[in-house]
């Protein structure tokens, strides 16, 4: 779902923007992820401040800077996951025609 057409901006604490470039600051307006063919940190300037644990818990210790790459893929598979999640609840396991036992 894309930013404009989600609900979650209006689930953002009133000082969202003081939080936001606070982390900013403090991650020192670089991407803090990981690259994972070498495991050094993305060169990447910080677009985006992300949750790292997804939900409603805005304290610092749960707030991360990304590049929009980043934080689009971590967003993308927080999606992808909780679509297998919510399939997987509806649809019953089906017995194999041939399954005997």
């Amino acid at each position: 779902m894309a930013w404009y057409s989600s609900n979650r901006r209006s689930r953002l604490p009133a000082d969202w923007p003081v939080r936001r470039l606070s982390v900013l600051k403090r991650d020192g307006f670089q991407c803090v992820a990981a690259l994972r063919d070498t495991g050094a940190r993305c060169a990447a300037p910080a677009t985006d401040v992300d949750h790292v644990v997804p939900g409603d818990d805005h304290a610092p210790a749960n707030l991360q800077a990304l590049c929009r790459w980043h934080h689009a893929r971590k967003s993308s598979a927080e999606g992808a996951a909780a679509r297998r999640r919510r399939v997987s609840r509806r649809r019953p396991a089906e017995r194999h025609p041939g399954d005997l036992g």
